[in-house]
């Protein structure tokens, strides 16, 4: 998911393919509110029972509800169904009307693309009075090889617009990761969001949101807004948080949350079976060994005209069922026209892809072209048990020679 923060202080060129946990802003609101960060009473709820009864719990005539997706502008966003908005100030009153055409239905945002995103879980929440509205984020960041706060005075929707229109307003505060942040950080980015209230307590409240990335292995936490009541006090009123995948270890509660319907499908696919997928919208799907071989492989389809359907880096270790396993998912995907397999055999042995991908093409019985190129250990082994196969394979000489076969295939 691309969310603001990463747009604020990214590039093209520095951007990569990754899968994060990212919680909802019920969960996020939970585990911020453990560290000690200020946020608004809300009640989960995944029925419209359970919405209405929320409502009455929070005990005022007034609510807000909000729809539960992985991605930003939600407020802005649209409902397959033609419901405009998936963030409400309501009446109590009219829980029940909202719920029922907010859960089970999809929301379309700015982030989400176009497919959007299920909305299982409403977050009923008690309507503050906000009087500002900020915005806050930490993220990691290549240039100062650590964590970076960005900050604005303003916040709200589409912080990357006011980014891109006024980039004079945005406050980058780096952290050394071995030192914390300090005092003087902190009131600077307090400074930075022009806080009216307590500075201290101010002050308080950015160290605690440090604290909360830092003991959570967070890889980025996002509060929109950040906001100001009546006397001063710092709420994270939003809050999107994600997670580095290789803490899971050590962050086992947390990563017991992760909603798996928010996700491609068959990335959740490829995660079960350990291998390196993300989703791409091209036509020729990829698997190869080895991050770089994969990025390369992406890059000479392009440069002939191609379009990858996806990255799949199989790894050097990966056995017979992950290779088929590795196919299917592939040839699942509707928009893919051609499969090119791509295999410099290290550690990875050509004839365990082979074995896996003439596995793999008998069972989903392929109907579309199929390019390999094998090279390194055991390939003429793996060549002869493709050419023994019987099936209607094209084979490539080199890199060059499979990206043309790939591309002229379709």
């Amino acid at each position: 998911m691309l969310r603001g923060a990463r747009a604020l202080n990214s590039s093209p060129a520095t951007r990569q393919f990754v899968r994060r946990l990212n919680l909802h802003e019920y969960q996020s609101a939970q585990l911020m509110a453990s560290k000690g960060v200020n946020v608004p009473f809300g009640i989960p709820a995944k029925s419209v029972a359970e919405a209405v009864a929320a409502a009455k719990q929070i005990g005022d005539d007034e609510v807000v509800i909000k729809s539960q997706i992985l991605a930003g502008g939600r407020g802005l966003g649209t409902f397959t169904n033609g419901f405009k908005g998936g963030v409400h100030v309501i009446k109590s009153a009219d829980v029940a009307k909202y719920a029922d055409k907010m859960l089970g239905q999809t929301l379309v945002t700015k982030q989400s693309g176009p497919a959007g995103k299920p909305v299982d879980t409403l977050l009923i929440a008690k309507k503050m009075k906000l009087v500002r509205e900020m915005y806050f984020a930490i993220m990691l960041d290549r240039t100062t090889m650590g964590p970076l706060i960005i900050a604005c005075a303003e916040g709200g929707t589409s912080i990357e617009d006011l980014a891109e229109k006024y980039p004079e307003k945005i406050v980058k505060v780096p952290i050394d990761i071995n030192k914390g942040i300090t005092d003087e950080q902190a009131m600077k980015v307090v400074t930075g969001i022009e806080a009216k209230g307590d500075k201290k307590k101010a002050a308080e409240q950015i160290k605690a949101l440090y604290n909360l990335f830092r003991e959570s292995d967070c890889t980025m936490v996002e509060v929109n807004p950040l906001a100001e009541d009546p006397e001063g006090n710092l709420i994270a009123a939003d809050a999107k948080i994600g997670f580095d995948d290789n803490a899971a270890f050590r962050q086992p509660a947390i990563f017991e949350q992760r909603d798996w319907t928010q996700e491609d499908p068959r990335e959740v696919a490829a995660s079960k079976w350990d291998l390196n997928y993300i989703g791409l919208n091209g036509n020729i799907g990829c698997m190869v060994n080895g991050a770089g071989l994969a990025m390369a492989t992406m890059d000479i389809i392009a440069a002939y005209g191609g379009s990858p359907a996806n990255f799949l880096d199989v790894g050097g270790s990966a056995k017979k069922e992950q290779i088929s396993a590795a196919f299917k998912i592939i040839s699942s995907d509707p928009s893919v026209k051609a499969i090119l397999v791509n295999i410099f055999g290290g550690i990875m042995k050509c004839d365990v892809i082979a074995e896996g991908v003439i596995a793999a093409t008998k069972e989903v019985g392929l109907k579309i072209p199929l390019i390999v190129r094998l090279e390194g250990t055991n390939v003429e082994k793996g060549k002869a048990l493709i050419n023994a196969s019987g099936l209607n394979i094209i084979s490539a000489n080199d890199l060059d020679d499979a990206a043309k076969k790939a591309c002229a295939a379709l």
